[in-house]
């Protein structure tokens, strides 16, 4: 089975997708992470962000046991992976990475911008989760103060803006609502109703009325 999770950056996706995986027993990427660890390999190399031939190295060379270092959350890493993303040489090195994840025998859960749409579009269940961006930057905002980092939140829904603008607009790949793909805002829920709901869309896309364990 899969399960493909969309969204822009700060809806809830991640948080909802790793918990899906776990109540499902499904293997879980974060797809962000690798555009995230390509940006980080591209500048750790003393590359810019617009250097495609560097990209693409770092993106075909991913070390998949450094998706789980937490500099990847970092906002510069963040900003470069916006930059990075963009690049069709680049999204086109990572859909095989996320294309053979999936393909394990017991499927897997992806989140991401475009699962739904180009990664997997044949996908069991698909999400496509949305709030408010002024709640997504107090949710973001929220985040990285808890981490120690120094930004207003006012700055956080600037960046957001600017990239929710990057990942619609972009020619490759763009962030948008599979067409068959169930919308799930989480504008006025928490974490916990979050899940549920997501758990209920599922078990009606799987056919089995709604129904939860």
């Amino acid at each position: 089975m899969i399960i493909a999770v969309d969204g822009p950056a700060a809806s809830g996706k991640g948080t909802l997708a790793r918990k899906l995986a776990i109540h499902y027993g499904l293997p879980y990427l974060d797809t962000g992470s690798l555009y995230r660890a390509t940006a980080r390999d591209l500048l750790a190399g003393g590359h810019e962000t617009g250097n495609v031939e560097e990209a693409v190295k770092a993106a075909q060379n991913i070390d998949a046991d450094s998706l789980d270092d937490p500099g990847l959350r970092e906002p510069g890493i963040g900003e470069a992976a916006s930059l990075v993303a963009p690049l069709p040489q680049v999204r086109a090195a990572l859909l095989e990475y996320q294309r053979r994840f999936s393909a394990q025998a017991a499927g897997a859960v992806l989140d991401g911008r475009d699962i739904g749409t180009i990664v997997c579009p044949d996908a069991d269940a698909k999400l496509f989760i949305k709030a408010d961006t002024k709640i997504r930057a107090r949710r973001r905002f929220l985040e990285l103060e808890a981490k120690g980092l120094s930004l207003t939140e006012a700055q956080v829904l600037a960046d957001l803006e600017k990239r929710d603008e990057r990942d619609r607009s972009r020619d490759s790949s763009p962030l948008i609502k599979a067409a068959d793909a169930h919308l799930l805002d989480t504008t006025n829920l928490d974490i916990e109703s979050s899940y549920r709901a997501a758990i209920e869309l599922i078990e009606l896309m799987l056919g089995n009325g709604g129904k939860t364990d």
